[in-house]
Parts: C-alpha cells; sequence; structure tokens
C-alpha cells in the first residue's frame, strides 16, 4: 500500500482532479481509494471523482485532468490560447471564459462541464481537416502542462469565432501582434479548411495589418468560394474577398476597397 500512496503523491500535486479510471489503470481500486479519502489524502468530489487534497481545483486542472487522464482530444484553443502566448491584453477581462477545442465530437464528462466558476466556451473546428500534432503547443499554467492550439490554429479559431464568440474588433486587434506566423503552417492550414467565410477573413486581416508572411502564402490552394459572405451586419463590402467588414476596414489605412 505504501508504494502506491507513493505512487500517488508523485504523480499528483494538490489541488490535481483525479479520476477512478486513471487509479485503477495504477493499481489503485476503488476500495483502496477510499481508504486514502479516510486519510485525507484524496477528498471526493462526486461518484469516480476525487481532488488532492491541499487546495481547491482551478479549471487548468479539469483540462490537465481530460488531457492526460481520460485523453479526451482538446486543446485550448482561441483567445485562451493566444493569452498563454502572451499574445492578448485581454486576459483579465476573460479569465472566466476558457476556449476549449472539442475534437472528434468527443464526449466532455459531467463534472467538467458542471465545473465551477468557468465559463468554456467550446468549439469543434469540424470544417477543418485533422492537421496533426503540429498544430498543438504545449504551454505552462501553474506549473501544469496542457496542450494548446499554435498561433497559427488559434488565429484561425479566433476568426472562426467571428462574430458570435468573439466582436470582429477584438479579433483584429489581436490578429495585428501576430507577425510570425510561419507562412507554410498557415497556408496548410487553410488548404484544410472548408470554413470559406473563416478562411476570407483570415487573408483579409493578414493583407490589411500586411503581415509578411501572409505575401508568401499560395492563395490559389485555399477555397475562398465564391459570392459574397456578411462577417458582420452593415458593414461595408471588401472588394478582394467579397466580404461585409466594419467600414472602417475599409477606409483605414489598408491597400483595399
Amino acid at each position: 500500500m505504501a508504494s502506491k500512496i507513493n505512487w500517488l503523491l508523485q504523480n499528483t500535486a494538490p489541488g490535481s482532479l483525479v479520476v477512478q479510471s486513471w487509479l485503477t489503470k495504477h493499481g489503485i481500486s476503488p476500495s483502496l481509494a477510499l481508504k486514502y479519502v479516510q486519510s485525507q489524502w484524496l477528498q471526493k468530489l462526486r461518484a469516480g471523482l476525487y481532488v488532492r487534497t491541499g487546495r481547491e481545483p482551478e479549471w487548468n486542472d479539469a483540462v490537465f485532468c481530460l488531457q492526460n487522464q481520460l485523453s479526451v482530444p482538446v486543446h485550448l484553443a482561441g483567445l485562451t490560447s493566444l493569452s498563454f502566448q502572451g499574445r492578448s491584453h485581454y486576459l483579465q477581462l476573460t479569465r472566466n471564459s476558457v476556449w476549449l477545442c472539442v475534437e472528434d465530437k468527443a464526449a466532455l464528462p459531467k463534472w467538467f462541464k458542471e465545473f465551477p466558476g468557468v465559463d468554456w466556451l467550446l468549439f469543434s473546428n469540424q470544417k477543418l481537416s485533422p492537421l496533426g500534432e503540429q498544430y498543438l503547443t504545449d504551454v505552462e499554467i501553474k506549473g501544469k502542462t496542457i496542450k494548446a492550439s499554435t498561433l497559427e490554429l488559434a488565429a484561425y479559431e479566433l476568426v472562426n469565432a467571428v462574430p458570435t464568440g468573439i466582436s470582429f474588433e477584438h479579433a483584429a486587434e489581436l490578429f495585428q501582434g501576430l507577425v510570425n506566423l510561419s507562412p507554410r503552417k498557415v497556408e496548410t492550414l487553410l488548404h484544410a479548411s472548408h470554413a470559406v467565410q473563416t478562411n476570407r477573413l483570415y487573408l483579409f486581416l493578414a493583407d490589411y495589418y500586411q503581415q509578411t508572411w501572409s505575401k508568401r502564402i499560395d492563395k490559389t490552394r485555399i477555397d475562398l468560394g465564391v459570392g459574397k459572405r456578411q462577417v458582420v451586419t452593415g458593414g461595408k463590402l471588401d472588394k478582394q474577398y467579397q466580404i461585409t467588414v466594419p467600414k472602417e476596414f475599409i477606409n483605414g489605412g489598408s491597400s483595399h476597397g
């Protein structure tokens, strides 16, 4: 028993969420877990879910548990991913909203959806063909390593959420700072995307801010569809990409219009 409690203490930290299926895999049965609860190593939150005693679990503990114990294909997405890679000045405003991409329509446990004090914004990237691990990166949050989208993919998730999840202006402001994207990664990403409006908006913002990487993308490989798309209501039409955008983006400081 001593070796099992040692294993638990070495593989979790105070505040870590722990699921029974993961414990069972490592030789800790439900009855042994109950003993750890009685000894106050663990605290039971609900059936099959514990927290290592010592602090209250936070949202990042919940995501870490999904990724590492349950192997659910999720990653921090869009605004949250950019924030933890130092690309957003809006962290304070959005700390209770966490953008999460859930791939392959994976099922999320009830306890996760009901996790207190956080507003999960869930995305699926369903119009994007699978891209592989090179579009994920590791971010460090309070001592835990969590998978997040790379800057190229986070930018895609950001413009994909305009205007329902984020305003055009806020997305544009963040896009302005994305000066170091890999043209090859952006081109491959947009080539794999069937979301016509998202593809157009991604390229529009890249051109608007005259990002140097945007000049190195072969736009003929990207599905831009046909016909006009209304991104915002009451906007003006950008003639090149055939999307309506806020009128100040047509006249202000770009070679468009």
